[in-house]
């Protein structure tokens, strides 16, 4: 699109807009899909925890009732490989993502680790050294175009970084909305220790968090920070102490996507375009984005119901329709 839209143009430009919107807006999606657990297909209307994954499962999708209801958890369960991306959790991860930008139940999406001290450790390189080249190029390609699955989830999504996130395990985080992380987290994209450079979005996603300039400091120097000081950077959003239950930063990012429950459904993920949109082009343009997608909020029942529960004095019932 052009720098700037003008006349006839920016009214097509908002036309084509409020297609895009209209084609994103969780009002034309179709109904949830069975989330994976295991790689098996489940149904979502479990409640809570009690569907615990079984044995060694590497992917553990777990949907939240209740106060959380609306919340899903996905936890990394890889502790003999410290949940290090390999073929089959990168193919878990993305059967896991396909099926929740689906659900319209989902209201927020956490992501963490099941394994204690670690959130990510990154490829595996075990399995990276048995592949030969062209198959090296095919795992990127795939972990590239899951994680950005991942960022374009409808809905918000949380890291909470209990552990070490190095590599593809923070490129996995980047793709979030929000980081939380434990002080004693550590984190980087170290891969030019091994004379490659970040390849699952990292060499974009750095920039755009933290600055250019911080941004190549950290990949060339393939250094390593802590939670406190990926706070000071701004490379996360939320830093707390750990706890003896090595979950603190999950605890806080459970907190934080509690705070979005009771808001409007559409109006947070019609937001979650407009603001992801809107970031990667000029301004007047980026108006333009957040006019088509307002419009998508206009002939909601929530809206009429966020008014209505305003002149009542009440809180809003919101449906997501």
């Amino acid at each position: 699109m052009a720098a700037s839209l003008g006349g006839l143009g920016l009214l097509q430009g908002r036309v084509r807009l409020a297609a895009a919107a209209a084609a994103a807006s969780p009002l034309n999606r179709p109904g949830p899909r069975g989330l994976v657990r295991g790689g098996a297909a489940c149904s979502p209307t479990g409640r809570g925890y009690s569907s615990e994954a079984k044995g060694e499962e590497e992917l553990r999708v777990r949907y939240l009732d209740e106060e959380n209801q609306g919340i899903v958890v996905l936890g990394l369960n890889r502790s003999r490989a410290k949940n290090a991306l390999n073929k089959n959790l990168i193919k878990m991860m993305s059967k896991a993502v396909d099926a929740l930008k689906s659900d319209k139940k989902v209201r927020t999406v956490i992501f963490r680790s099941e394994v204690p001290g670690i959130f990510c450790a990154g490829a595996d390189l075990q399995e990276r050294a048995k592949m030969h080249s062209s198959e090296v190029s095919s795992f990127v390609s795939k972990a590239r175009a899951t994680i950005n699955e991942m960022a374009n989830l409808p809905v918000p999504t949380i890291a909470a970084i209990d552990g070490i996130a190095l590599g593809g395990g923070l490129e996995l985080a980047l793709a979030c909305d929000i980081r939380v992380a434990a002080s004693s987290a550590k984190m980087g994209l170290v891969e030019t220790k091994l004379a490659i450079i970040p390849g699952a979005g990292g060499t974009q996603r750095l920039p755009r968090t933290i600055g250019v300039s911080l941004a190549k400091e950290l990949i060339f120097s393939a250094r390593i920070v802590d939670g406190e000081e990926a706070k000071s950077i701004g490379l996360i959003s939320h830093v707390v102490e750990q706890n003896e239950s090595g979950d603190a930063a999950y605890r806080r990012a459970l907190a934080l996507a509690q705070e979005f429950l009771p808001q409007g459904p559409l109006a947070i993920r019609v937001a979650k375009l407009a603001i992801n949109q809107g970031m990667e082009v000029d301004l007047v343009t980026a108006l333009a984005i957040e006019e088509a997608c307002y419009a998508q909020t206009i002939p909601t029942k929530d809206r009429i119901e966020g008014l209505l529960a305003f002149k009542e004095k009440r809180p809003p019932r919101y449906k997501g329709e």
